[in-house]
């Protein structure tokens, strides 16, 4: 596989980190991307993803607790973790913070292509102007040991939306208030009957 990755994102994956971090505006959140390399053209598939905490975000135990337990459903489904998502604290933080790094560079350990996607507050808050299709998210990928970069800069890899109408219903949800629904592994590890999956949020 080359330097030049396409990271295409269905609709429910995408939508569910948005929420997550919708949900806990006034702190920094964070979850796991799950997918699998496919088709002649190594196309990274993300197609779902699971938040993953809104409080204790640098904690390492209870990242390699929820890290196993992800692995373990999904691979079920064939599915491995290809990425990590992030949401600083601050609206007006666009950078990749330590946290962000670490978490990334120990998913890259395991699948060096690895995504590492951060939420862009600006494009979010522009969306219900700018009506485009693109994510409110930046790509950034790593190169063999070296820092994360910002992909699609200068043409490079690239993250795509699978199904084109995802930000029109990511609106809907948000006028709904559909964020009020997500479950992260912070609440599961709180009350382990709210479920880290999320079966019914798209129901």
């Amino acid at each position: 596989m080359g330097g030049d990755l396409r990271f295409e994102i269905s609709q429910n994956a995408y939508i569910k980190l948005v929420l997550h971090a919708l949900k806990h505006r006034t702190t920094a959140v964070n979850g796991v991307l799950l997918g699998r390399i496919s088709g002649p053209n190594d196309v990274i598939e993300i197609s779902d993803s699971v938040p993953l905490f809104h409080s204790s975000i640098g904690l390492l135990p209870q990242l390699e607790i929820s890290l196993l337990l992800i692995e373990e459903y999904y691979a079920a489904k064939g599915l491995n973790i290809v990425g990590y998502f992030h949401a600083n604290e601050r609206f007006d933080d666009y950078e990749v913070g330590g946290v962000a790094k670490n978490i990334g560079d120990h998913i890259s350990r395991f699948f060096p292509h690895a995504a590492l996607l951060l939420l862009d507050h600006r494009k979010l808050e522009a969306l219900p102007k700018r009506k485009d299709r693109s994510p409110v998210m930046e790509l950034y990928t790593k190169e063999t040991s070296k820092n994360w970069k910002l992909a699609g800069s200068d043409g490079s890899s690239q993250l795509m939306m699978k199904e084109p109408s995802a930000n029109v219903v990511l609106l809907d949800f948000i006028s709904s208030e559909k964020w009020q629904d997500v479950v992260d592994f912070d609440d599961h590890l709180d009350d382990i009957s709210k479920d880290w999956l999320n079966p019914d949020l798209f129901k």
